[in-house]
């Protein structure tokens, strides 16, 4: 294969990543709501998630994740502390910043959540042919550490 080609089917895997990983965040996200406890809002939700993902965050990276001014995040993660689903903690070298975890309820409502998108996930995959998920799995496999992030891959190895 000449560099031009390779350079060609670069490009080709460029836009259909582009066209193909939206619509397939789209339908996780989708079901991930889906599944959520039905008094839970959107925005709650979504401010579980970001804490999952980011442990010991602030409520200003909450309130910008969620889109919300930071006394309105305050008030919804008053309300998530109270259903004990997400824990305070001041830090020790500054009382003044508190840092948000999720509690053992918080995690497992998420991953009630993300069991019941993943079944559903694997339910339209089962409509692919034979032998097509097992390439996607060697093309993602393949993908996840050119898209991890270096402070993820550093902390990642033994």
């Amino acid at each position: 294969m000449t560099v031009l080609e390779s350079q060609k089917d670069n490009l080709t895997c460029a836009a259909l990543l582009m066209d193909t990983v939206p619509l397939v965040m789209r339908t996780i996200r989708a079901e991930m709501r889906n599944h959520r406890p039905s008094d839970l809002s959107v925005q709650q939700f979504r401010a579980l998630l970001f804490v999952h993902r980011n442990p010991g965050a602030s409520l200003a990276q909450v309130a910008e994740h969620t889109g919300l001014t930071v006394p309105t995040t305050s008030k919804m993660i008053d309300r998530l502390v109270a259903r004990q689903l997400i824990d305070r903690q001041l830090l020790a070298r500054n009382r003044r910043r508190v840092t948000l975890m999720l509690t053992p309820l918080g995690e497992a409502t998420l991953s009630a959540a993300h069991d019941a998108t993943q079944t559903r996930l694997a339910a339209l995959l089962a409509a692919l042919p034979p032998g097509t998920c097992g390439m996607i799995v060697q093309a993602l496999r393949a993908l996840h550490p050119v898209f991890t992030p270096r402070s993820e891959a550093d902390h990642s190895r033994p």
